[in-house]
């Protein structure tokens, strides 16, 4: 199933767990380092370097561009790591979530109570979902080299609905 960014941030209802999905769109690398830069811009009242209401955010240090090509491989990362960042994003409006892995309990209680969704990319394939990418630029953190965030523009990203807004989770059910 093709979904674009923007209608799945309106309506997370329309994938369950365990579907596979291309999505396209836009979207914001984040990894810890910038999450704790954000969240500490959030308690200061500081302006955020990207609207986070109904946005995307892919969990993704990518590795340098080689020439020609808009960016290096860039595979998700540990999503565990930001699980302590979680809740207080989704709160703020966040409705996609990518990285790997499992998440703690708490942080899919969050993502039900906020009718958000959380996507996997399959590890290892770092170099195939570069090549979904059709434009990166940096936005903010740049001295954070690769946790800088960027805005990514994608294009038919194969991912799989790991907990949809219900709650029901992949890896809970393998």
């Amino acid at each position: 199933m093709k979904i674009n960014v923007k209608d799945l941030a309106l309506d997370t209802s329309i994938v369950k767990a365990g579907e596979q999905i291309l999505l396209s769109g836009v979207l914001y690398t984040a990894r810890d380092a910038a999450h704790l830069r954000l969240i500490k811009m959030l308690d200061e009242g500081v302006k955020m370097p990207f609207e986070l209401q109904n946005s995307a955010i892919y969990y993704c240090g990518p590795s340098p561009a080689r020439p020609g090509n808009v960016i290096g491989a860039c595979g998700p990362t540990t999503s565990a790591r930001m699980d302590i960042f979680t809740p207080r994003m989704l709160k703020e409006g966040v409705k996609i979530l990518i990285g790997k892995g499992a998440r703690k309990d708490f942080v899919i209680d969050s993502i039900k109570e906020n009718k958000a969704v959380y996507l996997t990319a399959t590890g290892g394939i770092a170099a195939l979902l570069s090549k979904t990418v059709k434009k990166a630029e940096v936005i903010a953190f740049e001295d954070l080299v690769p946790e800088a965030i960027r805005k990514l523009e994608v294009e038919d990203m194969p991912l799989i609905v790991a907990i949809d807004s219900k709650g029901i989770s992949i890896f809970d059910i393998l």
